[in-house]
């Protein structure tokens, strides 16, 4: 098993809680107070495929700022946002299942040395899998702490060689109608489009996730694998992920492409800067009662302030 050395975003084994412990200290009703009766309802028999453990090295937070437990597998895995299977938070545990994970290819091109038809073990080496507990704030102001597994994005961007010239990294959701029962609806432009600028990609903190709580992931949490920022809204991570391509010049995301005026390339997470719609200075962790104050970068700005300097924050939203 590969341990890496500590970083000073990695949480402590007593800063975490185990699935099984978390269940047994917790009172899930709790959930129930957050997100309504019919919600809360759903949690209780999320319909997942057959998950597999995973071997990951533990990757131990230093708790400097967060000491959080994780949140409840049951909300990871029934209180989701992925439109493709719904727009209800309960949708995609509903209708996921249908989603076909095995085999899976993803295709790479642009401004790189090995572009293809990749498998996903050819990108992801399952033998140097870390957990990293991360918190994950939604743009709608609700927030979890996952127990994410994967691997550095940094690892898989290496191995396929970009250019000089890759400055923006470009991430495609798959999309199948058949797989994909909500597509017909037109909710954006299929299929889902995310980007990061190049530095952001390679930054240690971003993975590429393909488990979470020790386990593959569930398919309404992006299965077989998805993109993982945590100083970045929810919506950055893009899920079940079809196609990586390098590119000079900044692409156009789904948001940007939707909604501009609401959506920015590089949602970075900013409680000083409203969602038109509504604030983003408070958050609600799913499972607590009480709100909390939104962090600046999520708790994060230590480790990826310096990536924004002399950037307005505001407009660079």
């Amino acid at each position: 098993m590969l341990i890496k050395i500590k970083n000073s975003w990695d949480l402590t084994e007593n800063d975490t809680t185990t699935e099984g412990h978390y269940h047994s200290r917790r009172d899930f009703i709790k959930a129930a107070g957050i997100m309504g009766v019919g919600a809360a309802s759903s949690l209780m028999l999320p319909n997942m495929a057959m998950a597999s453990a995973l071997n990951a090295a533990p990757n131990p937070y230093d708790g400097r700022d967060i000491k959080d437990e994780s949140t409840d597998i049951r909300a990871v895995t029934s209180y989701n946002n992925y439109y493709e299977f719904g727009m209800d938070k309960s949708d995609p545990s509903k209708n996921a299942h249908s989603l076909k994970t095995d085999p899976w290819s993803v295709t790479v091109d642009g401004e790189c040395g090995k572009p293809g038809n990749y498998a996903i073990e050819d990108l992801i080496d399952f033998n140097a899998l870390e957990e990293r507990n991360y918190r994950m704030r939604c743009v709608e102001a609700w927030s979890m702490v996952i127990p994410w597994v994967g691997v550095s994005l940094s690892d898989v961007i290496k191995k396929l060689e970009p250019s000089s010239k890759a400055k923006y990294v470009y991430f495609e959701t798959l999309e199948d109608g058949d797989q994909m029962p909500a597509l017909g609806r037109g909710i954006i432009k299929w299929p889902y489009r995310e980007g990061l600028r190049m530095d952001e990609a390679l930054h240690p903190l971003t993975i590429m996730a393909v488990g979470l709580y020790g386990e593959t992931l569930a398919n309404q949490n992006g299965a077989p694998m998805r993109l993982v920022v945590p100083w970045k809204y929810g919506f950055k991570g893009v899920k079940s992920i079809v196609k990586i391509s390098f590119l000079e010049k900044k692409p156009i995301t789904s948001w940007m492409r939707l909604a501009p005026h609401e959506y920015g390339f590089y949602a970075n997470v900013n409680p000083d800067v409203s969602h038109p719609r509504w604030s983003q200075s408070k958050e609600r962790r799913i499972g607590d009662f009480s709100r909390r104050s939104t962090l600046m970068f999520n708790g994060y700005g230590e480790e990826v302030a310096h990536l924004y300097k002399g950037m307005n924050l505001r407009t660079n939203y």
